[in-house]
C-alpha cells in the first residue's frame, strides 16, 4: 500500500468515496467484511473511520448492503439494531458474545479490485 498524508483533497476524497461503493457493492449475501479492509482497498489503510462515515454520508449508499459492513471483532454498528436481522436472514451466524463468527464469514477480496 502507499503511504497517504492523513488530509485528502477534495479528488482524493471523491475517489475514495468511489473506491468504498465499489467495494461494498461487491460484498456477497452472507459475507461480511470490515471497514479497515475496505478503508485498506482503497488506498488509504489508517482510515477505517472514514469508511463507516462514508456509508452513513454519501447519498445513494443506502442502496448498498452496508450491512455486511462490521468491525474487526465482528461487532455491528452501534445503534443499528436492524443489522443484524439483516445479516442473520443471509444465513450469518452470531457467537454467543453478539458478534459475527468472523472465522466462517469473512469477505477479504483480492487488492485487484
Amino acid at each position: 500500500m502507499q503511504d497517504y498524508p492523513n488530509q485528502m483533497t477534495p479528488e482524493q476524497s471523491r475517489a475514495f468515496r468511489d473506491a468504498v461503493q465499489n467495494i461494498v457493492g461487491q460484498i456477497p449475501c452472507g459475507r461480511v467484511t470490515t471497514y479497515g479492509h475496505i478503508a485498506a482497498l482503497a488506498g488509504w489503510p489508517s482510515h477505517s473511520r472514514m469508511v463507516g462515515r462514508t456509508l452513513r454520508y454519501t447519498l445513494g449508499a443506502s442502496e448498498l448492503p452496508c450491512h455486511r459492513v462490521v468491525n474487526k471483532e465482528g461487532r455491528t454498528a452501534p445503534g443499528w439494531s436492524r443489522q443484524r436481522i439483516l445479516l442473520e436472514e443471509e444465513g450469518v451466524l452470531f457467537k454467543a458474545n453478539g458478534h459475527v463468527d468472523m472465522a466462517k464469514h469473512l469477505w477479504e477480496p483480492s487488492i485487484e479490485l
